[in-house]
């Protein structure tokens, strides 16, 4: 992934107002990135800790979602996979909700998956983070969990754009 700067970062929402992007908590160690072991960038703010982003590409142009965790997680101890890097653990995975981007998420209109709760994904793929828990042996290659990965990021970046 490329470097991002935050004028960057802050202009590639598409499901908030540029107020909201303006006043969003950015990651403290934006600076300290190793933006080639990522695919997208995804964090949550530390002072809202519903509250999480995700900045990808879609058709070519970096998009960034504001995304909303449940307040409370049923089944919080069962075995679960993040819908993004097919990670598959117990605890760590969430439903994290994002409005639909433009009149569609004014109204309400929104669309979630299950994700690594910390937005990680990448380092997971990689084999730089381990999720604590004995999972299932992923048989392929590191260029294919990537591609996958990337896929599942579009994907889903997509279905916020989406009108309803």
């Amino acid at each position: 992934m490329e470097h991002l700067d935050e004028t960057t970062i802050r202009s590639s929402f598409v499901n908030c107002s540029k107020g909201e992007a303006k006043r969003m908590n950015l990651p403290r160690d934006l600076g300290a990135v190793r933006w080639d072991d990522l695919d997208y960038l995804g964090w949550r703010d530390p002072q809202a800790p519903l509250r999480g982003y995700l900045v990808g590409r879609h058709e070519g142009e970096w998009r960034g979602i504001v995304l909303r965790a449940p307040e409370s997680v049923a089944g919080a101890g069962r075995r679960s996979m993040c819908n993004l890097c097919l990670t598959a653990r117990t605890g760590g995975v969430s439903l994290l909700v994002a409005p639909r981007a433009g009149r569609s998420g004014q109204k309400g209109d929104s669309v979630g998956t299950y994700v690594c709760e910390d937005l990680q994904c990448s380092l997971y793929v990689r084999g730089r983070l381990s999720t604590g828990s004995v999972g299932m042996h992923e048989t392929l290659p590191l260029e294919e969990r990537i591609a996958r990965l990337v896929d599942n990021v579009e994907v889903f970046i997509g279905r916020v754009l989406r009108a309803a």
